[in-house]
């Protein structure tokens, strides 16, 4: 069997996973799976994580010094590759990386056909994708909603170059514009898709006044608490919106210019103490935990299990949790912001709702605010951090 006839089958076999696994469903996004070669979006190398006690590290793998049919195997597996760590793509990395941000990689195909597919792509649609990695999203998109119909944004230079390269070398010529992806891309202009590989921390109101009427924006909320949503807005035209969270557990890099900003080492002061009124461990839960971070939007959020901290990126504000040796919790406050105070409040109403996941909550943007609710529009919210 010839190395293409492989990466044929493997696409193949892929591709039958997704439809039975019930994450891929329109037979244009099939034909796209199993047209577009993921092994040319790889790249020339990726970083392979392993995790020994504490950290992960991560070894560059060169495809050069792997066996071809080992190099597909990887490729056809439905996983994400990390191909760029602090701005060091992995194949300009010298050695293993120890600890290390991801700033670019590319995300496992089942979570990206499923977004194109949730997000309404179809031939003939105007579609921007914002974050373009290696290219792959951008080259299905292609495929189903035509190269003259699709615009994808990169931040990173040289993931730009790279993506630019690949869907060079894949037979495809979409706009690929090296900028701020918050800003979209107002030159091709209104569009009626659009996705977002990255998180953001609220929706920029130029990005949505991009959208025509009753045009889509699939985007995952996200914050320095870790917390995570995907949703699916429908947009006014003129840079209001409305929608929901999808149900499943998807996550994306922050946007650069929303991510929190640097700090060095941080000492936890003395405060006031109490006994904490819920289990702290219940921001280790998926929808617990951006339940949180919609009452403390400016805090960065350390720890896990009982031991859970909060720093206020704006005020100093602190919060920390631990055992209190009786099977409860204290915590100890300091700061303007009485932060844990906020996370109680929020959980109690979460949990009044019966604890659901973040399908049942939704989102509404108008020109005064962006707000998250439970449940229904008129439901209880939060504010975004606009």
């Amino acid at each position: 069997m010839t190395t293409t006839d492989t990466a044929g089958a493997l696409r193949r076999r892929l591709v039958e996973q997704l439809v039975a696994d019930d994450l891929l469903h329109d037979p244009e996004l099939r034909r796209a799976a199993e047209t577009v070669a993921r092994e040319t979006f790889l790249g020339p190398a990726i970083y392979k994580p392993s995790a020994p006690p504490g950290v992960t590290v991560w070894t560059p793998t060169r495809r050069a010094d792997v066996p071809a049919g080992e190099w597909l195997r990887l490729t056809y597996e439905n996983t994400t590759w990390v191909t760029q760590l602090d701005g060091v793509l992995a194949e300009d990395a010298t050695g293993p990386v120890t600890g290390g941000t991801p700033t670019s990689s590319s995300t496992l195909p089942g979570v990206v056909l499923w977004m194109i597919e949730q997000a309404g792509v179809a031939r003939g649609k105007r579609v921007l994708i914002i974050g373009a990695g290696t290219g792959l999203s951008t080259a299905y998109v292609s495929e189903v909603a035509g190269e003259e119909n699709t615009t994808a944004i990169e931040t990173d230079p040289a993931a730009a170059a790279r993506a630019r390269k690949a869907l060079a070398e894949a037979g495809y010529t979409p706009a690929l514009i090296t900028a701020d992806g918050l800003r979209g891309h107002a030159d091709r202009a209104p569009y009626d898709v659009v996705i977002a590989f990255c998180s953001m921390r609220h929706i920029p109101y130029g990005l949505l006044r991009q959208i025509r009427e009753g045009g889509t924006l699939l985007v995952t909320l996200a914050g320095w608490g870790f917390g995570h949503g995907l949703a699916l807005l429908t947009a006014d035209g003129v840079g209001g919106a409305t929608g929901r969270f999808l149900s499943g557990y998807t996550s994306f890099m922050m946007a650069r210019p929303h991510d929190r900003p640097p700090h060095g080492p941080f000492e936890l002061l003395p405060g006031e103490n109490r006994p904490s009124r819920i289990d702290p461990a219940l921001l280790d839960d998926w929808s617990g935990r951006f339940v949180a971070q919609l009452a403390t939007p400016s805090a960065e959020r350390l720890g896990m299990g009982a031991e859970q901290i909060l720093l206020d990126v704006a005020t100093g504000s602190q919060a920390r949790t631990q055992p209190d040796g009786n099977g409860g919790w204290t915590v100890t406050q300091r700061g303007p912001l009485e932060l844990w105070s906020a996370v109680e409040d929020a959980i109690a109403v979460w949990q009044g709702h019966g604890s659901p996941h973040l399908s049942e909550f939704g989102v509404t943007i108008t020109p005064d605010a962006q707000r998250v609710w439970l449940g229904a529009p008129d439901g209880p919210g939060w504010a975004l951090p606009v």
